[in-house]
Formats: C-alpha cells, structure tokens, sequence
C-alpha cells in the first residue's frame, strides 16, 4: 500500500500483513476495506504465483467494481510481473497468476478450483449456497477467505459466523468513528438524514433488524427456545 502511494491504517497493516486463513471484516462504508483486499489481491498475484486470486460479490456490477480497484491498485505500483491478458472481469500475469471477478451465483464458481485467495464483497448479501460452493475450492490449497461487508441484518452465513464464537474465524470490526479520514461533523449529518437505523447499520456495523422484518429477532429467538414461557416475553412482562 506504501508503495502505491496509501498509508495504511493499523487494522489494514494487520490484515495484509497475514495471520488467519479465514477472515471476516465488518467495516463500515468507506473505511477502506475494498483497498485494503485490492492490496491483498495483487500481493497474492504477484509474490504467491502462480496463484488463482476470485473475487466474488452478489452481482457483476459490484465484482467489476472491486476488479478496478485491483487492477487500478497494480498499475500504480508500476512493478513487475507485468500482465499478459487484461479484460473486465481478468487478468493474468506474466508468472502465470490470475485475478478473476465473478457474479454471485453459485454456477459462475463451479469450476474454479485450487484458489491461493478468495475475497467475498458484500459478504452479508452472498447467498448460503454460494457460499458453501466457495469453501470446498480451498481443500487443498489451504487458501485464503476473505469476507468483507457492512451488516445486512441478523440473517444469512456472514451473521452466523460472527456471532457464532466459532475460533477458525478470525474477526475485524472497524466502526466509522475510528476511520480517521471520516469526520465526526459528517457523520453527525448523516445519522439525521438517513436514520438511526440504517446509520447504525452502516457506519457503527451493527446488526440491526430490518425494516421488512414483521417480527424482531429477539421474538424470533424466543420463540426456538424451549424454555421460554412466552413468546413475547415485553408484554408478558
């Protein structure tokens, strides 16, 4: 990143500088998570060759925009290897490494095997199955998973491995209060003009519970457990 001209923030020198194979990232909106996998992305490609680098997202338009990132990210680092075949959604190196975009589909993955990194944008918005398609692939690379998002909710496989406990995942909150490029006066505009829920969701990285919601999740979960008197325990109280 310092050679692409960025300085990187401590909890991003933390992620590219290794430790856990399986990483989950919940940032809030331009706290410099994109950059901060782009960097990973071209590092793997260029230092890990040959390495098969997927970027996966819910839709194409959200891959693309993650693949400029990386390649925008590369030329700026003007070194070598450079690259042999570059289009939309691909590159390829000169050392045989690939980064590929795809869409959030569980047929687009199919296919691809033995990936170096795997980076999931919008990590909350990927579909269970898409996901369980994606973790098989590193079975005998023993690669890298990244996931990075803004909550989406108490639903889908990105809460539940957050919220699991679960020691094979390591976790990064960074919330928009400790981005220091974003200011306090801004965001104190911002929770007035988009409200406190979506702001609470969007810059404090909270799993909120959605406006389409009928019923919250704590009623939800009270209504699993066997040793609740009451489903809705507020008013029986």
């Amino acid at each position: 990143m310092t050679a692409a001209g960025l300085e990187p923030d401590p909890w991003q020198e933390a992620i590219l500088s290794g430790g856990s194979n399986r990483h989950l990232l919940l940032c809030s909106r331009q706290s410099g998570k994109s950059t901060t996998c782009a960097a990973l992305a071209v590092h793997t490609a260029l230092y890990e060759a040959p390495a098969l680098v997927l970027l996966v997202s819910p839709s194409l338009r959200q891959s693309q925009e993650l693949f400029r990132k990386t390649t925008d990210f590369h030329r700026n680092l003007n070194v070598t290897p450079g690259t042999e075949q570059e289009s939309a959604l691909r590159i390829e190196f000169a050392n045989g490494s690939r980064i590929i975009a795809l869409p959030g589909t569980e047929a687009t993955v199919r296919g691809y095997s033995a990936p170096k990194l795997i980076i999931m944008d919008e990590a909350s918005r990927i579909e269970d199955a898409l996901y369980t398609a994606m973790r098989p692939m590193l079975a005998t690379t023993r690669g890298r998973l990244l996931a990075l998002t803004t909550p989406y909710g108490c639903r889908g496989w990105f809460h539940d491995a957050w919220t699991s406990g679960d020691r094979t995942w390591s976790r990064t909150r960074i919330t928009a209060d400790q981005c220091p490029r974003i200011s306090p006066d801004w965001l104190a505009d911002e929770r007035r003009h988009i409200g406190e829920l979506q702001f609470r969701q969007e810059y404090m990285c909270e799993f909120v519970d959605t406006d389409e919601q009928v019923f919250s999740t704590a009623i939800i979960e009270n209504a699993i457990k066997a040793q609740r008197s009451s489903l809705w325990p507020s008013l029986a109280a």
